[in-house]
């Protein structure tokens, strides 16, 4: 099929380009030509896919994935500016556009084994994709050869896209300030992504209004003061017992301080203090994230939580020490932009193909630009049909292939039905 698609592409008679037409193509045949060019590249993106997942790449030191996006893309003969260490920007359509959609993929694996055994599995000890950003970035690619084969379309709307590939994702507070910082939402009007989920069947995806990811923040409680032997504790501070107050109680208190409806979640990742059962310890402390899907508490919950936990260690005497560490803010999707990536998902790959999500209460860096731009995020399945159904962050992550070519048509189209039909 990719074959026969191929040589369509490659012998067809050109279509005549807008200006001879008189304007900008119906939306109905730009999806068809979309769908055209990913189809007539599908085996050189899966090949591309393949490459980036066996040769992943950790936050910061994505350079060999950097310079495949960027040859390809540079190849086909769009505009790429790499960014300082790792990173690109493309940009493609009108030089000045009356309105620019930016679309984003991440660059990142994790620092995790991969327990695939597929044939072009990890090659580098301790690093995989377990969290999909390998389909992200080549559907990304995808999208960009079909809207640079589309350009004179973008042109006749007036309009400019930017790819934004971002390094480092999966660190607080995430590479998405460097690309800001890097111009790379100059210009900007709307920014859209999508986020594999192993749950929902390839050719499916997932949208939802509002908070879809949660704000996360690190924190640390350190907790000093005297300490003894454990037959004498009315001696002594008692850190262990103060630590337990802190990993019990600050949670349950601020489910009294925070509005329920900001679905704020404490939990504790690292609880430790001494080294034998019969010495009270000097220092103990524990480490956790916060999180919630309300963008307007992210910005005041800090001193909250500070204020807390001194409450809670008060009575015991001790010295308590917060670190608190912003990481990101919520992806808060803007309506206007889910409508267009629903309609894109509708005429691509059909009307059943889009489905209510669930909110999440992970973290990813997206939030930082929709803070400036709107925007929204799509949950893209990766599930093979009637196949297992695997987790994010896990050495076995396996997505279904086609994943690739149904996120690159989507980002593409959605492009276009965000600039609408008439548009400008």
């Amino acid at each position: 099929m990719t074959t026969d698609a191929r040589t369509q592409r490659e012998t067809a008679t050109p279509d005549p380009g807008p200006g001879e037409r008189g304007g900008p193509r119906p939306l109905a045949e730009v999806m068809r030509r979309i769908e055209a060019v990913v189809e007539g590249r599908a085996e050189e993106l899966l090949a591309w896919r393949r490459q980036v997942h066996q040769h992943p790449e950790v936050c910061w030191t994505e350079h060999r994935t950097t310079e495949l996006v960027a040859g390809v893309l540079s190849q086909a003969g769009a505009q790429v500016r790499t960014l300082p260490g790792t990173g690109a920007l493309v940009d493609i359509g009108h030089p000045e556009p009356r309105t620019r959609i930016a679309l984003r993929a991440d660059l990142d694996a994790l620092p995790i084994d991969e327990v695939t055994g597929l044939p072009f599995a990890s090659t580098t000890a301790g690093v995989c994709h377990a969290c999909g950003h390998d389909v992200h970035t080549v559907g990304l690619v995808g999208a960009g050869l079909a809207l640079h084969e589309l350009s004179e379309e973008l042109v006749a709307r007036q309009a400019a896209v930017r790819l934004v590939f971002q390094p480092a994702e999966e660190t607080h507070p995430g590479g998405a300030l460097k690309v800001m910082d890097q111009g790379g939402l100059e210009g900007v009007d709307r920014m859209l992504a999508v986020h594999c989920d192993p749950s929902v069947d390839v050719g499916r995806i997932g949208l939802r209004v509002g908070p879809i990811t949660a704000a996360s923040d690190e924190v640390r409680v350190v907790i000093t003061g005297r300490g003894g032997h454990t037959s004498r504790p009315h001696l002594t501070q008692d850190i262990t017992y103060a630590l337990a107050k802190v990993v019990t109680e600050v949670p349950a208190a601020l489910t009294r301080r925070l509005d329920p409806r900001a679905a704020a979640i404490l939990v504790w990742g690292v609880v430790r203090a001494g080294a034998a059962a019969n010495v009270i310890p000097a220092r103990g402390e524990a480490l956790g994230t916060l999180r919630m899907l309300d963008a307007e508490l992210w910005d005041v919950v800090e001193p909250i939580f500070t204020e807390t936990v001194q409450a809670v260690v008060a009575p015991y005497g001790v010295t308590a020490t917060v670190e608190y560490t912003k990481g990101v803010p919520p992806v808060d999707n803007e309506n206007a932009s889910v409508v267009a990536l629903s309609k894109a998902g509708m005429m691509l790959l059909g009307a059943g193909s889009v489905q209510a999500t669930k909110q999440s209460m992970g973290g990813e860096d997206l939030g930082w630009y929709l803070q400036q731009v709107p925007g929204a995020m799509a949950r893209l399945g990766t599930r093979a049909p009637g196949g297992p159904t695997y987790e994010l962050h896990q050495g076995d992550l396996v997505v279904d292939e086609r994943s690739v070519l149904v996120g690159a048509k989507l980002l593409a189209g959605a492009v276009f039905t965000a600039l609408g039909e008439t548009h400008p």
